[in-house]
């Protein structure tokens, strides 16, 4: 697949693009490791020790983490985003060139 960049902005959103794709793909990988792993876990737990249900603290655990795997990739809070201190850094300048110019 070959794309033509028209310009530099072009080719930064395509870079950004990229970026999110492997970060898409990443999770996803994330998540089917957990599923068969657990259900590995699942399946040793109710073989071997039926009367104690153990596999549910693996699962509740990395669950957690993988929780917060999705929420950064798909950017859930957009507060816990890489680019959120720059947007909100920015937005406080422009309010503060605003309140100097009206009362120049």
């Amino acid at each position: 697949m070959e794309l033509i960049m028209d310009s530099n902005q072009d080719f930064e959103n395509y870079q950004k693009a990229k970026k999110q794709v492997e970060e898409i793909k990443g999770f996803y990988s994330h998540l089917l490791s957990y599923v068969l792993v657990m259900l590995v876990l699942a399946g040793i737990n109710i073989k071997y020790s039926p009367s104690h249900i153990w596999f549910f603290w693996p699962l509740l655990g990395w669950g957690l983490g993988l929780f917060f795997h999705a929420v950064k990739v798909f950017n859930w809070f957009p507060f816990l985003s890489k680019n959120w201190e720059e947007k909100k850094l920015q937005q406080f300048m422009d309010e503060e060139k605003n309140r100097s110019k009206k009362y120049e």
